[in-house]
């Protein structure tokens, strides 16, 4: 089913309603419901205001609570699914700030644990090099682009904290593409054959050629199994449905074989540096 950005936020909205309507025609109030579901009415309240996004279990609950039909459940949960999606589109980001954005991305890389990142076209700003950085925002608003590299390069950090587990997986155009001069290139290869070092950090490169399966590729990252994100130039889509963050980490595993790692990898790395420093 595709599922247009609007429908996104459109839906969360249409789920509050319609949960409110069926406890309406149950002839229950938010109490009663609340007890059934061994929640607080708060919970249920903010629930059907749209202040509060459920889980697909909260859903579940509710809808067991009210004796709902197998068929209407089917059609609310399907609604509950979407509603776990979120759109972020790249004008309305700018608009509120890259800060923002940077921030929202530094709360969940504070509360996770384990991350896993797929590179199709780019390196990510957590390997980026301060040139690479600047580089990567450089059609940001020039008002906000000092602020937004600062918090990007400070974002770099959490790397260092050793209760944490990154594995990344690189494609060749990732690590190669010429955003920046092929001297500093050059040195970002060197920066991500230091960080392959490091014993909480795995860096997986994937050269041309290799075939990843069926399917279109993009760029995503997945935070613990409970949170990821898919990105493309107009934006990002953020899944928190337990069923769309599955399926992209066996993407990753399936991605996770074609890849080279610690020495191997190192050394193709080395290769490629050399090369930009070759055509100098």
């Amino acid at each position: 089913m595709a599922i247009e950005p609007d429908q996104l936020d459109r839906s969360g909205r249409e789920l509050a309603a319609m949960l409110r309507r069926l406890r309406l025609q149950a002839g229950l109030s938010g109490a009663r419901l609340a007890a059934r579901c061994n929640m607080s009415q708060s919970k249920i309240s903010r629930i059907e205001g749209h202040k509060v996004r459920p889980s697909l279990l909260d859903v579940e609950q509710v809808l067991r609570a009210l004796g709902t039909s197998a068929a209407v459940a089917a059609d609310v949960m399907a609604l509950a699914r979407i509603a776990q999606t979120e759109w972020q589109d790249g004008r309305s980001l700018r608009r509120k700030g890259l800060d923002k954005k940077q921030l929202q991305l530094a709360g969940l890389e504070a509360s996770s644990t384990t991350f896993r990142y797929f590179l199709l076209s780019m390196i990510t700003g957590l390997l980026a090099t301060p040139a690479y950085v600047r580089a990567s925002l450089d059609d940001a608003p020039p008002e906000q682009r000092s602020k937004a590299v600062s918090l990007k390069l400070e974002r770099q950090r959490v790397l260092f904290d050793r209760s944490k587990h990154f594995t990344f997986l690189m494609c060749e155009p990732a690590v190669r593409y010429p955003l920046i001069s092929r001297d500093e290139l050059a040195v970002q290869i060197d920066h991500l054959v230091s960080l392959s070092r490091q014993p909480n950090i795995r860096i997986g490169v994937i050269p041309m050629g290799a075939y990843l399966g069926p399917g279109a590729l993009n760029t995503f990252t997945v935070y613990d199994e409970s949170v990821a994100t898919a990105e493309m130039d107009l934006g990002a889509i953020v899944f928190r449905d337990g069923r769309d963050i599955l399926d992209l980490i066996r993407r990753f595993a399936r991605y996770e074989e074609r890849a080279l790692f610690d020495g191997d990898a190192r050394g193709l790395l080395a290769e490629w540096a050399e090369s930009c420093r070759d055509d100098l």
